[in-house]
């Protein structure tokens, strides 16, 4: 199962970087399709304001509490000490920063393979995660076992 980081959500929504937002588009349609997706509170959080105060031009708040209530469909990952404490073990362990720790632990704790996000390491392997940079040349749909 695949779990997805802010920043693919954020880039379906992006109009400034066209191909970015096609491909996020392709991405969370065929998790969509599949029922694979899968997040975490914190990316919901994160995604709400990223679209609404920093995105240019942003979303209205009813847009983005629409696609939040539209995500809740993939039951995210609330914070609990479980993932805290994971997350602690990732941020000693791997270096990360404490946020992508926290989605780190959170995808572990929701039983996915593969994480989809541009901001760690492509190919990077946590404990039974693997990290997948989607916007890379040699990403393909078909890593995500939804095809």
């Amino acid at each position: 199962m695949p779990f997805v980081d802010t920043n693919i959500l954020v880039y379906a929504r992006d109009k400034g970087d066209p191909r970015k937002q096609a491909r996020a588009a392709e991405i969370l349609g065929a998790l969509w399709h599949n029922r694979t997706g899968r997040l975490s509170a914190q990316v919901l959080q994160e995604y709400y304001v990223t679209v609404t105060r920093k995105l240019k031009p942003g979303l209205s708040r009813t847009e983005a509490r629409q696609d939040i209530r539209d995500l809740l469909e993939w039951n995210p990952r609330p914070v609990s000490a479980g993932i805290l404490e994971g997350a602690w073990e990732i941020e000693d362990r791997w270096k990360l920063s404490w946020w992508d720790s926290l989605v780190v632990a959170s995808a572990l704790d929701s039983g996915a393979t593969i994480l989809l996000s541009e901001d760690m390491q492509d190919g990077l392997v946590i404990h039974s995660l693997q990290i997948l940079d989607p916007f890379s040349e040699k990403f393909d749909l078909e890593q995500l076992g939804t095809l």
